[in-house]
Formats: structure tokens, C-alpha cells, sequence
């Protein structure tokens, strides 16, 4: 009989060496430090002069040391995740670039500091349970919320379980702003939505539109009360609600026009929306700007320079308002994992400027 050939002889070349992976303590002492400030660098402890810091971190590098993952949670109680929920569902999430710059703004500052973006979707009533099961099951040290709608109860539910949380847009249940826990990132929509409805009545605009986002969600609402704040006595018949999205904006721009044929322009809540009330407009054989002048609000990379004509719109900065919602999570578990005591936290919510955008629409 034939000897069979061992494991180790199979093959044309030699069996491959057991890959070694660098130490804690190899980098330790590359760097002439202790274990513990070696640890302490590695897992964003306080309390080590810069110089050190520097060392180990330079030791890291040279070694290609990579942190034990798990080793590391059980040291700092951390998992270096962070979930995004987005109370939308994935055909709204992925067709809209505005939830695409939102998310990358989101996505780079986590990756600036070691995090992982965990995203979570709610396409329905059914999701709540799983994602809130997840969101309680200790997978992620703290959670971004946006596009939320009315009576939603992911901040409750975030709540309940302990789950540091910054929230996108103002929050608009009862109690929320004397809450001074509650840190949330938005834009001046309301001042926002004056300066478009200022521009269409300095342009000679009487009867001025405009199409609003869903009623349960706070922009929306803060959009149609800027609105109001310049035409506090306008006719009902030219404010129609809407979905932002463009098929969205199509439909009510149709209905306003069936209601009120003589309108000379519109305010639109959305790039979106303003996009499909430009498509019926061109329809129904109305010239913009000469017979409706039309503004939005966004100003998103890859919708407003694009539409026929280009959209004259209100701009607030997408993808910085998701790198301020990242950056005041981290800075909130930070303030959590090492307390100062007699020191009154400094985290405040933050409400970003929007400024108008001037192009060919009106």
C-alpha cells in the first residue's frame, strides 16, 4: 500500500509560517512606554502627555499593530459603532440625494475617529421592534436619528434603553425643547423659507405658492411658517402638502395650478419637489421664470444645477449637518466616559445659517 502523503506535504512549496500578529506589548515597548499608557493611547484614554502619545502612535504604525476589537470592548465598554436610523424607507433613502450628502457628511466624520456607521432603516411600523431591539442589544454606543415624523418612538425608545442619541431636525413632540439632555442638528428653515418668498416678491410676485413637505415633520412645518411670516393674509388655495419627492412636487404643483391658474410662482420645500413642479409647469406650457418664477430649498449637488432651467434655490449645508450630528455624538460619549465633576457639559444643539443661491428659475 502506498503511503498517503501528510498535510503538510501536500502542495508544490513549503508549508506557509503562522502569521504573527504584533502585541500590545511589542508596541509598548518599541515606544518605551508602559503596557497601560500604551492602552490607554491605543484606546483614546486621557491623561498621556502629547510626546507620548506620539510615540505610540509612531510605534503603531511601524509595527502595523491592529487593535484586538474585542479585548478592546471589554476595556473601554465601547464598539467603536455608531447607529444611523433613518425613519424612511429604502426606496425614499436611496433615490434622494439628500439623504446621500446627509450620510456621507455622517460616514466621514466616524470614520475620522475609528467609527463604524451602522445603518438602520424604517420602512414601516414592523421595524421598530427589530431595530429596537438592536438599538438595546449593546451592538452600538450611540445612534443619529433623522427624518423623523411625528410621535415617532425612536427617541423614546433610545431613551428607555440608555442610548446616547443626536437627533436630525428639531424635534416636535411636546417638552422637547426644555429637554437640555435632548442635542439635535437643524437648519434655519424658517428664515430659510423667507428669504425664497422675499426674492419671489421683490422679482413683482403676487401670488406665490408653495408646496409644503409632510405636515408631521418639524422642517416642513418651519418651511410653510416662513412662509406665512411674509404673506400672513395669503389665500389657502396656493399652499398644497407634498412628499418631497419629485413625483411628489409633480402632483401638487397640478393641483395648485387646476386651483389657481394665475399664480406667478412658487416656493418649493425641496429640490425634489421643486424638480417634478418644474416638469408639470413646462407641461402645462407655463415659461419659467417669464409666466412662474420657482425657488426650492436644499440646494443639492445633483438636482439644482441640473433642471431645465437651473433652480434658484435656499441652501443649507447637507453634508456639514451630518458631520455636526457625528461630531456631537462622539464628543457626548466622550463627556459620558470620563466625567469631570463640578463641570457643566458643554454640548448644545446647533441650528446652521441658509443663504440663497441664486440661478435661473426666478
Amino acid at each position: 500500500m502506498t503511503d498517503q502523503p501528510s498535510i503538510e506535504q501536500v502542495g508544490n512549496g513549503p508549508t506557509p509560517s503562522r502569521i504573527v500578529r504584533p502585541t500590545l506589548e511589542a508596541v509598548a515597548e518599541l515606544a518605551g512606554v508602559s503596557r497601560a499608557t500604551a492602552s490607554r493611547v491605543i484606546n483614546g484614554g486621557a491623561g498621556v502627555r502629547e510626546p507620548l502619545r506620539e510615540r505610540v502612535r509612531l510605534a503603531v504604525d511601524e509595527l502595523g499593530y491592529v487593535p484586538n476589537l474585542a479585548a478592546r470592548t471589554l476595556v473601554t465598554r465601547r464598539n467603536q459603532a455608531i447607529g444611523v436610523v433613518v425613519a424612511e424607507p429604502e426606496s425614499r433613502l436611496f433615490s434622494d440625494p439628500f439623504f446621500a450628502q446627509q450620510l456621507r457628511g455622517i460616514s466621514r466624520e466616524l470614520a475620522a475617529a475609528d467609527n463604524q456607521m451602522v445603518l438602520l432603516l424604517i420602512a414601516d411600523q414592523s421595524d421598530y421592534t427589530r431595530v429596537g431591539h438592536y438599538l438595546a442589544g449593546g451592538h452600538v454606543d450611540g445612534a443619529l436619528l433623522f427624518s423623523l415624523h411625528q410621535a415617532d418612538p425612536l427617541p423614546s425608545m433610545a431613551r428607555r434603553v440608555g442610548l446616547p442619541t443626536v437627533i436630525g431636525g428639531r424635534p416636535g413632540w411636546p417638552g422637547a425643547e426644555q429637554d437640555q439632555d435632548l442635542l439635535y442638528v437643524d437648519s434655519d428653515n424658517r428664515g430659510g423659507a423667507r428669504l425664497a418668498v422675499e426674492h419671489l416678491l421683490s422679482l413683482g410676485r403676487r401670488r406665490i405658492a408653495t408646496i409644503t413637505g409632510p405636515l408631521d415633520q418639524t422642517s416642513s412645518i418651519d418651511r410653510l411658517d416662513g412662509y406665512r411670516d411674509l404673506l400672513p393674509d395669503g389665500d389657502p388655495g396656493l399652499i398644497a402638502e407634498a412628499d418631497f419627492t419629485p413625483d411628489g412636487g409633480g402632483l401638487a404643483m397640478a393641483e395648485l395650478l387646476d386651483r389657481r391658474p394665475d399664480l406667478d410662482a412658487v416656493f418649493a420645500a425641496s429640490d425634489s419637489m421643486a424638480s417634478g413642479a418644474l416638469r408639470v409647469l413646462r407641461d402645462r406650457g407655463r415659461r419659467v421664470p417669464q409666466d412662474v418664477a420657482v425657488v426650492g430649498f436644499d440646494d443639492v449637488e445633483s438636482v439644482a444645477a441640473w433642471t431645465d432651467p437651473p433652480l434658484t434655490t435656499v441652501r443649507q449645508d447637507i453634508e456639514g449637518m451630518g458631520r455636526l450630528m457625528a461630531r456631537l455624538l462622539l464628543r457626548k460619549l466622550a463627556a459620558a466616559a470620563e466625567p469631570v465633576p463640578g463641570r457643566v457639559s458643554a454640548l448644545s444643539s446647533v441650528i446652521t445659517p441658509t443663504h440663497l443661491v441664486h440661478r435661473e428659475s426666478a
